[in-house]
């Protein structure tokens, strides 16, 4: 890493994940919310009710106050890529930009279209109308989703493209490739699945807050009724898409597998780690045991990672140092071709500017051949490919441990709601009052399992974050951290300050 400031790439690192946490804060509700809404206001239009009407209206309001929240922190966010992260920037711009120029020109400009007539178009055009821009503003949020997702699921498994030796890029070659990468498609199902659970859990948890007050009783009960049956399926839908992303990082991302389950000797028909405790003091190679306590399931995570018996599922240890049994590359290897990669790349530079085309062709040769490990020329050693284990592991299995406590949550309140009896227990109000804020701790866990499981790379096996930054100092990013924590602070305050008025203030007529 010589020539390159680490601070930089620390704070840098700082701002990103602490604008893409901020912003997440908002973005599930928005997904779920959005949904929610269009489903009220299509049993309005089929019953004609006015209740509906009020109950929709008071829910899109808490809708549209998240989501111009969140619509200001992923422009933020937008724009680090540029200030911060411009060698990332100027190498994979052709693919990255283009997922996310589809999505404001595609998803963003429906959503924009049809929000104005969703919150001002009420008596002003036809219900059947009406109800269809909502759902239009649902869809174009989703949307929006997707093609962020897929620009991140990108970056987890790049495909359909090829790296061009005389601009030192990488190049789009198959949109499709691209757009339907497994991983792609695992993050946008998965992340919009927890998302609509979060966004029932947020509709349960005001709503048991109404309950416990004695307030609007009959406009909570019918909206935990409906939320109770959305999260319910999207709950389900998750621990599928869940299971899936298993499956997927298992094949194209064996070490942030290996880390979210402390694995660390590769083994046939691995069991599942369902409770742990992560032994800090173990480092790859050496003999101390990986837990202080551990409860496994037995070949629970073989299964899932292969789906099916008796395969082979490498660990940390096998990644790192390699295991010829298994025909596993050891990153030392990987990283001596990288560095040829390199090396090879600039002899074709140099030779192609001095005119000598039998040598540059030499070097291209060459350079082909290791190109797919260049990334790795940029590490010091073996274990710099290891994410942080500890953090890696606790994020994914308090995700899952909550997973299941809200699929309870849901069985429970649909239950209690069918039956008109969620008065008759408070403890279960209080439960579905908090339950809302485990979600979000549940949802930036699945994050935060998602960027640090995949570190040290920018894009995985193929640039470094340490690669990825701009060549500016360490303090510049430093003040532009503290004014966006600042900011950020101040809008998060705002919203909570808006939208625990409204709530308080409660809807109208119902």
């Amino acid at each position: 890493m010589d020539g390159v400031d680490l601070a930089m790439v620390n704070w840098a690192r700082y701002q990103f994940a602490m604008t893409a946490m901020y912003h997440w804060l908002f973005v599930p509700i928005t997904l779920g919310l959005s949904f929610l809404c269009a489903f009220f206001e299509t049993i309005y239009v089929r019953t004609g009710k006015e209740e509906w009407k009020n109950i929709t209206k008071f829910w899109m309001m808490l809708f549209g106050i998240n989501f111009a929240i969140g619509v200001a922190t992923g422009i933020i966010m937008e724009f680090q890529f540029g200030t911060n992260w411009s060698n990332y920037s100027w190498m994979v711009g052709d693919i990255f930009g283009a997922p996310l120029a589809i999505e404001g020109i595609i998803a963003f400009f429906l959503e924009a279209t049809f929000f104005a007539v969703m919150f001002f178009g009420w008596n002003r055009v036809s219900k059947g109308f009406h109800l269809f821009s909502t759902w239009m503003v649902a869809i174009g949020s989703n949307l929006s989703a997707l093609w962020i997702l897929v620009a991140n699921g990108w970056m987890q498994y790049p495909a359909g493209m090829k790296f061009n030796p005389d601009t030192v890029r990488y190049e789009m070659q198959n949109f499709w490739e691209v757009l339907f990468s497994p991983v792609a498609m695992a993050k946008f199902t998965h992340t919009t699945s927890t998302s609509f659970m979060v966004g029932a859990l947020f509709v349960i948890s005001v709503s048991s807050w109404y309950l416990l007050k004695g307030r609007h009783l009959e406009m909570a009960r019918k909206s935990i009724l409906v939320a109770s049956v959305f999260g319910l399926v999207a709950t389900i839908y998750a621990g599928i898409t869940g299971d899936e992303s298993a499956y997927v990082n298992a094949k194209h991302q064996p070490m942030k597998l290996a880390a979210y389950e402390g694995l660390y000797k590769g083994e046939k028909n691995a069991g599942l780690v369902a409770f742990g405790i992560i032994n800090r003091d173990k480092k790859p190679g050496d003999n101390q045991e990986p837990f202080v306590a551990s409860v496994k399931i037995p070949f629970l995570l073989g299964m899932m990672a292969n789906r099916g018996f008796g395969h082979f599922l490498p660990g940390i240890n096998d990644l790192v140092y390699g295991n010829a049994e298994h025909d596993i590359l050891s990153a030392a290897d990987k990283i001596s071709r990288g560095k040829e990669a390199i090396a090879d790349l600039a002899a074709y530079k140099e030779a192609k500017k001095a005119g000598n085309d039998v040598a540059a062709q030499e070097s291209l040769a060459k350079f082909t051949g290791n190109q797919p490990f260049m990334g790795y020329g940029y590490l010091d050693k073996p274990e710099d490919i290891v994410p942080p284990v500890a953090l890696t592991f606790y994020s994914f299995h308090i995700m899952i441990i909550l997973g299941i406590f809200f699929l309870i949550v849901f069985i429970v309140f649909l239950r209690k709601a069918a039956k008109d009896t969620l008065l008759s227990s408070q403890v279960l109000l209080g439960v579905g009052f908090i339950s809302f804020f485990l979600a979000m701790i549940a949802s930036q866990a699945g994050w935060i399992v998602a960027e640090v499981g995949r570190q040290p790379w920018a894009i995985q096996d193929m640039l470094p974050l340490h690669a990825a930054t701009t060549n500016i100092g360490a303090g510049s990013v430093q003040t532009t951290f503290f004014l966006f924590l600042i900011v950020f602070t101040v809008l998060l305050i705002a919203e909570i300050g808006i939208m625990t008025k409204q709530i308080q203030n409660g809807p109208k007529g119902v």
